[in-house]
């Protein structure tokens, strides 16, 4: 389960320096990760959910310029916020750090507290950016969740359907980002469609998580929706697969919840979302 704290990986090989900006950010009810090299920084953020990096520019392996390019070529990675934390102070080098998509520089020595309201501010711009899904442009995070709590608490019937793509991961591994990310698009298609044809003007589609999707609507509705989905889905499941690749096995596993809620059933959005994520991982 993903943690409710930051999560920040600190880039430093001063282990006095990287120990110290740790501890300090772990009091700050961070979840912090430390890597000396930039190859194990690269591996850590390829397998963990980063909220930011802190890095220094000189590391014994790859200097931080050359891992930012590596970390802005992942789909994993490439928009988690960076901030340089360095020695040099030449123009050029800063310049260099804000072509690469660096969000903020900061010299050394520094202001421990400067630099934590840096990482705050950095989180919370990119917290913002991220209320749309830069794959499906579907609404996802706090965006979702105040959509479920007001279906939740409006003393209205109403209804929940949520689908969840399993597998994703091992595909993605298999056949890389952009094979996934196609499969991802012709979902949300597929969902659009769906509620276009059976839903109403005020149905609402987001994301629970990446490869989890919500609809809301009214509870005499679910039944076509969610029909009408698996049956696209279920249509289209070989096209997922890159043919060229042996060895697929041309199954998409999905799971599926719909929920009729009742005025009073659920407390808040976060009884109904928790509900339905309960449903899509039994």
């Amino acid at each position: 389960m993903t943690s409710a704290n930051p999560q920040i990986l600190i880039v430093e090989d001063d282990p006095d320096l990287s120990d110290m900006v740790s501890s300090y950010f772990r009091a700050q009810s961070y979840d912090v990760r430390a890597a000396e090299y930039g190859e194990e920084a690269l591996a850590i953020a390829a397998e963990h959910p980063l909220d930011l990096i802190i890095l220094d520019v000189r590391l014994p392996d790859i200097d931080g310029f050359e891992l930012c390019r590596r970390l802005r070529e992942k789909r994993r990675t490439e928009n988690i916020p960076i901030i340089f934390l360095t020695e040099k102070q030449a123009r050029r080098d800063k310049l260099t750090g804000l072509e690469l998509g660096v969000v903020d520089y900061i010299t050394k020595p520094f202001d421990i507290q400067e630099l934590r309201l840096r990482v705050r501010n950095c989180i919370l711009r990119s917290q913002r950016a991220a209320a749309i899904d830069p794959v499906t442009e579907l609404p996802e995070g706090d965006l979702v969740l105040e959509k479920i709590h007001e279906v939740a608490t409006g003393g209205k019937p109403a209804g929940a359907l949520a689908f969840a793509l399993a597998g994703m991961h091992d595909f993605r591994e298999r056949f890389g980002f952009v094979a996934a990310d196609d499969v991802l698009r012709a979902v949300t298609l597929m969902i659009k469609n769906a509620v276009r044809d059976f839903g109403g003007e005020v149905d609402f589609i987001g994301h629970l998580e990446p490869e989890a999707f919500v609809i809301l609507t009214v509870p005499e509705r679910l039944n076509q929706i969610k029909e009408r989905i698996e049956r696209r889905i279920s249509q289209s499941a070989d096209y997922f697969f890159p043919q060229s690749r042996p060895g697929a096995d041309n199954q998409l596993l999905v799971k599926s919840t719909q929920i009729s809620i009742t005025p009073g059933a659920y407390a808040d959005g976060t009884a109904l979302r928790k509900a339905m994520m309960d449903a899509l991982q039994k």
